[in-house]
């Protein structure tokens, strides 16, 4: 038998061996080896500097307050977040008001495309639930999609606060446009299903532009990144964590956008009891006044000027360890100066850019096993809402349900960030991001378990048991259909069991991502983590054949079983992580940070009177 060989071999093991070698990280430039302790692989060993108070004969002493803790303190003080600036509570409003729009338009969106205009259950396009699933996850998809284009606009030519202001712009149109074409002489004359479409392509390009940059932005409103000891009014000393910090933002931001969420509560009543055209105005409206905000409150934000042409320069750091067999210091100028034959390339950055390369490497590794809990989160959108209309409903609108995921998420997020992971702390326990995410990942299973087992009791109760709305014997006088005997509020566990997913998933995921990126690549980082959802909507895609009776047990159990097979591997292969964690964190202190845009102003400035000034003097 003839063997062909596989020529793709050798760049597979090369980009296996560049994923692998981002495990061991440290928190500053390298120094070159002499060329006689040269090691094998020609490179140069990184190290980590001296850190006040770590000599051993300074263990037993206490740092005093403000001062950055000992070695022993860091292992036996507990960590608690520092205040957080006002600007961040700004910007949380901002995205509070952007959340409201984006979950007011598309909570009426399955009603919306699924039902046909003038029947039992509100709806405009009659497109079905195969069809109704389908374009909402195309919807979800396009929106996480667009971060990418709105990530590398905000980090190489606009910088965070411009790329939002234009992207909101777009939102606006796009809002419009939905709002005219739900209007009763419209969906009458069939441009609902036309105005939709659009509506959703240009809402996804600005919703895109402001998701990669408001949560990177209202991070870096924060701008310490060294812990320090105090000693709280108890008498308990601590250390005051920046990622302790960063952790609080993200939940109280995350909580922010649930409490904007709580839209569709509006919007689906309004929905059911006048139409659509007011559940798509309301949210039009409070986008204005969260427009208003962000314009109101631009001198209070630090804004940091965009950096140029770093996504090139960090995309060439990876070609060259990749080319160099995973070795990371190859593409340090350093090493180039030292080591290099042959071939050298022009470096224009340093060692500490390369190891924040390397460590975004290990986030977007992080981010692989996402799309499966995002096809997880996403059935509460779509087909967990038509499996609420298969059950009695007692006067409740079937997408008035899915409120119970923030109500939950706002009343869960105090309790385990001011309560929970204290607990855990004063017990020597900390809940590194690793295990948070893997909690996520099974409580997103559990959630799918129980949503199959509902379904199962649906298809078991009449009168039309596993096709519910669609038989004889369920048949009205005024020609619908009865749904099945199941009150709706038994579904209401599921809401709750996915929202405390999101707690431990979703949060963890959006700091991860700020944690790990390089300082001038914050926007882009997010981006990708944010990009996992748009593959999660292409499998939920994918999925929508199945979304129909009486296949949608089956698909419930399906992704209950993936979802806790991915927990489980996401915890065997990155648990390692958890142990590097405070390491790779350090990195942010020796990171040369973005100009801020005052800063880059004045250097342009400077720049343009510097000639006129040498022939002043030249005269």
């Amino acid at each position: 038998m003839q063997v062909h060989r596989d020529t793709s071999t050798a760049w597979e093991v090369g980009l296996w061996t560049l994923a692998n070698n981002t495990s061991r990280f440290h928190a500053t430039a390298v120094a070159p080896r002499t060329k006689e302790h040269k090691d094998m692989a020609g490179g140069i060993e990184p190290f980590k500097p001296e850190y006040p108070h770590e000599d051993l004969g300074e263990i037993a002493s206490l740092s005093p307050d403000g001062e950055e803790p000992t070695e022993e303190e860091r292992h036996t003080l507990r960590k608690v977040s520092d205040k957080l600036p006002w600007a961040a509570f700004i910007i949380c409003i901002i995205e509070l008001c952007e959340r409201f729009t984006y979950y007011g338009l598309s909570g009426p969106f399955q009603n919306y495309i699924e039902n046909s205009y003038g029947g039992r259950v509100p709806g405009a396009i009659g497109l079905g639930q195969t069809g109704a699933t389908g374009l909402t996850d195309f919807f979800q998809f396009w929106c996480y999609v667009c971060p990418v284009f709105g990530a590398i606009v905000s980090d190489q030519y606009l910088g965070k606060y411009w790329t939002i202001f234009y992207s909101a712009l777009i939102y606006i149109l796009g809002n419009l446009i939905l709002f005219l074409t739900s209007l009763p002489v419209a969906i009458e004359n069939g441009a609902s299903l036309g105005g939709l479409i659009t509506a959703m392509i240009i809402i996804g390009i600005g919703t895109g532009g402001i998701k990669s940059n408001v949560s990177p932005l209202i991070a870096e409103q924060y701008q310490n990144t060294s812990q320090f000891v105090k000693t709280l009014k108890s008498g308990e000393r601590v250390i005051v964590d920046p990622g302790k910090t960063i952790q609080r933002i993200y939940s109280i931001f995350y909580m922010m956008i649930n409490i904007g969420s709580l839209s569709s509560i509006a919007t689906t009543e309004l929905e059911a009891n006048i139409g659509f055209w007011p559940a798509y105005l309301l949210p039009f409206l409070m986008f204005l006044v969260g427009f208003a905000v962000l314009v109101a409150g631009k001198s209070k934000y630090k804004v940091r000027a965009p950096a140029g042409s770093v996504i090139p320069k960090a995309c060439k750091i990876m070609w060259i360890a990749l080319m160099n067999k995973g070795n990371w210091n190859a593409a340090k100028p350093e090493y180039q100066e030292e080591f290099a034959s042959g071939k050298k390339y022009n470096l224009k950055w340093d060692g500490i850019f390369v190891e924040e390369v390397k460590r975004a490497l290990v986030a977007c590794k992080v981010f692989c096993f996402f799309p499966i809990y995002w096809v997880v989160y996403s059935q509460m959108l779509n087909n967990f809402i038509s499996q609420a209309g298969q059950m009695q409903l007692h006067g409740i609108p079937n997408d008035l349900m899915q409120n119970w995921d923030p109500i939950t998420i706002i009343i869960f997020i105090p309790i385990i960030d001011y309560f929970f992971y204290p607990a855990l702390g004063k017990l020597g326990f900390q809940m590194k991001p690793i295990t948070r995410i893997t909690l996520g990942f099974m409580f997103g299973a559990g959630a799918m378990a129980y949503a199959a087992g509902v379904q199962k009791l649906i298809y078991k109760t009449g009168p039309c048991y596993d096709a519910p709305g669609a038989c004889e014997a369920g048949l009205l006088p005024d020609g619908t259909y009865a749904p099945n005997n199941v009150h709706v509020a038994i579904q209401a566990p599921a809401y709750l069991l996915i929202g405390l997913s999101e707690i431990f998933a979703s949060i963890t995921g959006l700091e991860y991502a700020f944690t790990k990126a390089p300082a001038s690549m914050k926007s882009f980082i997010m981006s990708l983590f944010l990009l996992t959802s748009a593959f999660g909507s292409a499998l939920g895609i994918a999925l929508s054949p199945t979304a129909v009776d009486p296949k949608l047990l089956w698909m419930y159990v399906g992704l209950c079983i993936a979802c806790f097979i991915a927990g489980v591997l996401f915890w065997v292969i990155y648990s390692k992580y958890n142990d590097t964690e405070e390491e790779m964190n350090e990195l942010e202190r020796y990171t040369a940070k973005p100009k801020s845009v005052e800063q880059a102003d004045e250097e342009k400035a400077a720049a343009a009177e510097a000639p006129a000034r040498e022939k002043s003097i030249s005269e």
